[in-house]
């Protein structure tokens, strides 16, 4: 069983929702009311952070589950947490400035092309082998 993917998982969907709270606290702070997607300039980046984070989610939570049934439970999860740590950079440095969240999204880049690279790999060798 991948207990370290699925632990990695909950951290995930647990960032996540700290994002979502940031947006909250942050359409308070700047006084941007629901529905509006925009506003203040500092809104409008923690707004990014929480959507950006999202549109990752479905590209990053199934190349984790495939590298671990495929490759490693232990080296998914490994994996995991540095895409959550690359995740953290991205939140802090485009909460400063637009042009400091390149650092945490190529990492976070990094991390997915590795994932899709195991999971083929190991795909491919379960159809070589009999898997």
């Amino acid at each position: 069983m991948p207990h370290y993917t699925a632990l990695v998982t909950v951290l995930t969907v647990l960032f996540y929702s700290y994002t979502v709270f940031l947006v909250g606290r942050a359409r308070a702070q700047f006084k941007v009311p629901a529905p509006a997607m925009s506003g203040h300039p500092e809104f409008d980046r923690i707004f990014r952070v929480q959507m950006n984070t999202l549109e990752w989610m479905p590209i990053f939570l199934p190349l984790l589950w495939l590298f671990a049934f495929y490759v490693s439970d232990i080296a998914a999860a490994a994996l995991g947490l540095v895409w959550i740590a690359a995740r953290i950079l991205y939140v802090v440095g485009y909460t400063e400035a637009a042009g400091r969240r390149g650092l945490g999204f190529t990492l976070q880049t990094a991390v997915c092309v590795v994932l899709l690279a195991g999971a083929v790999a190991g795909i491919a060798s379960s159809f070589v082998h009999g898997g």
